[in-house]
């Protein structure tokens, strides 16, 4: 092995370990010599070897070793553990160990570094660090991939050394080219005999050349048909079996099933807000993680079984002739594990979730569409039941699917018919018993079903994009009401609740306005704050990302106040609390049902009392029904309440005259 150029990636092949040791002791020796540094990760039998040679030659001391710290050993037993995550490497990982090393060479010390890696023993040669999903040559092209992704951040040199015994066969041909693919040089193995003529050793390399020549142009064709066949049949992006493909390989695959009599699992699975993905970190970034996340499912199925991308985010997953149902919901849990670890994008990490519908045939169904409906509405329930979970589609989904798209339907006809009207409830200060705020509430009056509650069409609008523009609409009356209505209290605020699926939508054009409409010439003469305010959930903050957090400043900045809706309900962070300097926190109903009978409520109640008051946040109560509860919350500190003690919500020609008397010395809750 002679001396390598900097920084670059070769892979030498050998055939003993003799000649290995020798060209070790060259080229780390050679970087010895000039003051360079050496990195060598290889068996302690290597290395002891290496070492060996290296004293012979007077570049280790006998017994000191390196004083200088310019020979740096890894014992691959070591090592390898440090970046392998449950059997496979881990480029994080991978990043903090072997990264950290070769900084810190580069760093403490002048000159070069020259890297060795003992390929084999780093992957497949000790039995402390087993390999699972991944085979060692795969485990190889991922640790080499590793390397290379180094190189773009460090100025080093590596040599990593195959013995041609790890590509015995001749299925290994194909990886034995994808291992050479990601080096720059090539060195071949030592055997071949000097003592031949010249002569006939060049008419041998003119027959190889002939040879290489013939196979390459065998190989254009073949490639130019192979591509063609792919770009029909195969996602350019992860390289999976398409929606056509899989479509068809179902149709076997259920025919395969009738005939062995066993049942037959669709997997449908979807990315949990993949779009925030693509619009903070770019589509290439989310190009990435679609190809790593079809890695990973692909890890999971048998040979007989489907992987495919069915389009953007969503993939699917046959497993045929079952002998086992329990094996379905084993996988889909699996996967649900294993999309929730880190995804290492680049310079980037990004963290996901799944939601999985699965269906069974023939139980559920007879033919490829039925299934594929049913496992659609099955994910469809997963979605809705917060997702990062899977759902077993059952008969009943059918029926609420039919419902949902009858309403979605109508919905769109609501918007233009003006069937949507705002609520307003109002919200009282509790120590002067005065209406102080209002929180608008929509409602939806059908032509033919009457009144249909939130909780059944909010979800709707949130899946077809509807609530953007419902949201816009609220906003807008809820604004022009409130001005109207500080008349009668010139601090008087109407809060709108402001739906997640409004952040991760591209609102920004709608969110520009609001901030316009909201600003100092818009409100009222003698107001602090503009006349509409903001609800939003504990999940939305939890959440976050770059752009959510952005607006969520940008609409403080502007004075608009923020109110925490049904703390205590969901993953609640104080972190959180304090990064967004809220405005309000509403205590859930549920804290506040019951408050005269349950001490444990009451202590919970004044604990966020005081917390919330402590951050500089005022609290509101929900859900008040009773003269006691009242009672309760104001001798606790609390600064408002909402509920039926104060009143429903009411049209706004109902909510003003009980806001006009409101604003009289004698006026008392309803």
């Amino acid at each position: 092995m002679e001396h390598l150029r900097t920084c670059q990636h070769t892979v030498q092949f050998y055939e003993d370990d003799s000649f290995l040791i020798k060209g070790l002791g060259d080229y780390i020796g050679a970087a010895l010599s000039r003051g360079d540094k050496g990195v060598v990760i290889a068996t302690r039998n290597h290395l002891e070897q290496l070492e060996d040679t290296l004293r012979q030659r007077g570049l280790l001391n006998g017994g000191a070793g390196d004083p200088d710290g310019r020979y740096i050993p890894l014992e691959v037993d070591h090592m390898l553990p440090l970046f392998m995550d449950d059997g496979v490497p881990d480029e994080l990982r991978f990043r903090t160990e072997i990264g950290n090393v070769i900084a810190q060479a580069a760093v403490e010390h002048p000159g070069h570094v020259y890297i060795f890696g003992e390929m084999v023993a780093i992957l497949c040669g000790t039995a402390h660090c087993p390999l699972r999903s991944l085979g060692k040559h795969d485990a190889a092209i991922h640790v080499e991939r590793f390397f290379n992704d180094l190189l773009q951040h460090y100025s080093f040199t590596l040599l990593c050394g195959y013995p041609l015994s790890a590509f015995p066969k001749e299925q290994d041909q194909a990886m034995f080219r994808q291992v050479c693919d990601l080096h720059t040089d090539v060195l071949p193995a030592e055997s071949y005999d000097p003592q031949v003529g010249i002569g006939l050793l060049q008419r041998s390399i003119a027959a190889l050349q002939q040879q290489a020549f013939a196979l390459a142009s065998e190989v254009h064709d073949r490639k130019q048909i192979e591509q063609a066949l792919r770009e029909v049949n195969f996602d350019r992006l992860t390289g999976l079996p398409n929606r056509n493909v899989f479509q068809n390989r179902l149709e076997i695959d259920i025919k395969r099933s009738q005939r062995k009599n066993l049942p037959l699992a669709l997997l449908f699975i979807d990315l949990d807000h993949f779009k925030e993905i693509n619009d903070t970190l770019g589509h290439q970034t989310g190009d990435v993680l679609l190809r790593q996340v079809g890695r990973r499912l692909s890890t999971y199925v048998r040979e007989t079984d489907t992987v495919a991308r069915f389009g953007g985010d969503e993939f699917v997953i046959t497993l045929g002739e079952l002998q086992d149902i329990d094996s379905a919901t084993h996988l889909a849990q699996k996967i649900l594990d294993d999309l929730a670890k880190p995804f290492l994008l680049g310079a980037e990490v990004a963290y996901i979730s799944a939601s999985i519908g699965i269906t069974l045939y023939p139980q559920d169904a007879g033919n490829a569409g039925e299934l594929l409906r049913n496992a659609d509405q099955a994910l469809y329930q997963s979605k809705d039941a917060g997702r990062n979970r899977f759902s077993y589609f059952t008969p009943s989904m059918q029926r609420l699917a039919q419902t949902r798209m009858n309403l979605s339907n109508d919905l769109r006809r609501a918007v233009a018919g003006q069937q949507l009207q705002v609520y307003y409830q109002p919200i009282v200060d509790l120590a002067s018993g005065r209406i102080g705020k209002a929180e608008a509430l929509l409602r939806w009056r059908h032509p033919t079903q009457g009144l249909i509650s939130p909780v059944e069409f909010i979800p709707i609008a949130e899946h077809n994009g509807l609530i953007v523009g419902i949201g816009d609409w609220v906003f807008h009356e809820a604004l022009r009401q409130a001005k109207r209505w500080r008349a009668l209290n010139p601090d008087f605020t109407v809060s709108v609740n402001v739906s997640p699926a409004q952040f991760y939508r591209n609102n920004e054009a709608h969110y520009a306005e609001w901030l316009s409409l909201c600003s100092g010439t818009e409100r009222a003469a003698g107001s602090d704050s503009p006349a509409v305010g903001l609800e939003i959930t504990e999940g939305l903050l939890l959440a976050s990302n770059g752009a959510v957090t952005q607006q969520l400043l940008a609409f403080q900045d502007a004075g608009i106040q923020i109110s925490l809706d049904d703390f205590g309900t969901g993953y609640s962070s104080l972190s959180y609390l304090r990064k967004f300097h809220l405005d309000f926190l509403k205590i859930d109903q549920s804290f506040v049902y019951n408050l005269e009978h349950d001490a444990a409520n009451v202590a919970l109640c004044e604990a966020i009392i005081v917390m919330a008051h402590k951050l500089g946040l005022k609290v509101i109560a929900e859900g008040v029904e009773s003269g006691a509860q009242s009672e309760l919350l104001r001798r606790a500190g609390c600064d408002y309440g909402q509920g039926y003690l104060f009143g429903q919500a009411m049209p706004a020609d109902e909510f003003e005259p009980l806001l006009a008397a409101s604003a009289r010395p004698a006026f008392a809750p309803a």
